[in-house]
């Protein structure tokens, strides 16, 4: 199939691309820039230079490649710093996943486009009852207050696209590590500036990047309209995988910090995320998608992937 690819060259667009390709698709594929356009190439897409909030740039782009199916990986995460204020960090992503996205629905229905695969995040759920949500548990509608315009952004691309195009599917991914993602994360780890906050009972699911990609091309190929959860197998609690993160990294055990502290130095968002986050299921990807993550626990994908 034609596939339209925005945030070609991001964590996860990197490895989707060729995977597209080796499938056999016709990939065009996007990024706002133009030193990258080689990095496309290489992969065997048709490379795009296009800002994902110029409207009318974006409709000539998806008019010109005719796609059947379009994939919204449009982020500005990049030089993302501290998460104390989560709203300010995100701002730019936030435009990305509100006037982005209906840029590029507008563009889908221009071209006739029936499928469209959007990224969503599964930090979206309510931090209550069970620890781990399915895509049919309700979302956090009363978010920290410094993430409230992330959150809503988030929400955003989960009603739009399903209800707007034709087939259009929300991909709710876990935190991303692996190859071109979480370098810094891994580096706050050795530098023990990651501490257990709270007692570490936040639940979190992991994906790594290239899990991700075969989750989307699965996507891009089939699957009713809807969102999933793309995660691993195995939702863990904070004080779980961050001591074993930092084990597998040769660093030495993170400090514990209790909440009070924490909401001073790191923010609310860290805090609730450390504390009260809700970890996801994948049986719903596994099954309709018909996707298997090559790495069902981050047990071993952290151990590959800092460790190996």
């Amino acid at each position: 199939m034609r596939v339209f690819v925005t945030g070609a060259t991001g964590a996860l667009g990197r490895h989707l691309v060729p995977a597209l390709v080796a499938a056999g698709h016709e990939v065009r594929a996007t990024t706002r820039t133009p030193g990258k356009v080689a990095r496309l190439r290489e992969a065997g897409a048709e490379p795009v230079v296009v800002d994902g909030l110029d409207r009318e740039a974006v409709v000539a782009a998806v008019l010109e490649a005719a796609p059947e199916v379009i994939v919204h990986e449009m982020t500005a995460l990049a030089d993302m710093g501290s998460l104390r204020k989560v709203d300010r960090e995100f701002a730019a992503t936030n435009a990305l996943r509100t006037r982005g996205t209906d840029n590029l629905l507008a563009a889908a229905a221009l071209a006739g486009t029936r499928r469209v695969v959007a990224q969503g995040h599964n930090f979206v759920y309510a931090r209550s009852g069970g620890p781990v949500k399915s895509e049919e548990d309700p979302v956090d509608v009363r978010p920290v207050p410094s993430a409230a315009q992330t959150v809503a952004a988030i929400r955003y691309v989960d009603k739009t696209v399903p209800l707007t195009a034709p087939e259009g599917l929300v991909l709710r991914y876990g935190t991303f590590y692996g190859p071109g993602a979480s370098d810094q994360f891994v580096e706050g780890v050795r530098k023990r500036q990651l501490p257990v906050v709270g007692g570490g009972t936040g639940v979190w699911s992991f994906i790594e990047t290239r899990d991700a990609a075969a989750a989307t091309l699965a996507a891009v190929e089939q699957g009713a309209p809807g969102v999933y959860n793309v995660v691993d197998s195995d939702p863990a609690p904070v004080s779980e995988w961050l001591p074993y993160l930092a084990e597998v990294a040769g660093a030495k055990p993170p400090l514990r910090m209790p909440a009070w502290l924490g909401r001073l130095l790191a923010g609310e968002f860290v805090v609730a995320q450390m504390t009260e986050g809700r970890g996801a299921s994948n049986e719903k990807a596994r099954k309709e998608l018909g996707w298997e993550p090559r790495y069902p626990s981050w047990r071993e994908g952290f151990r590959d992937w800092v460790g190996g």
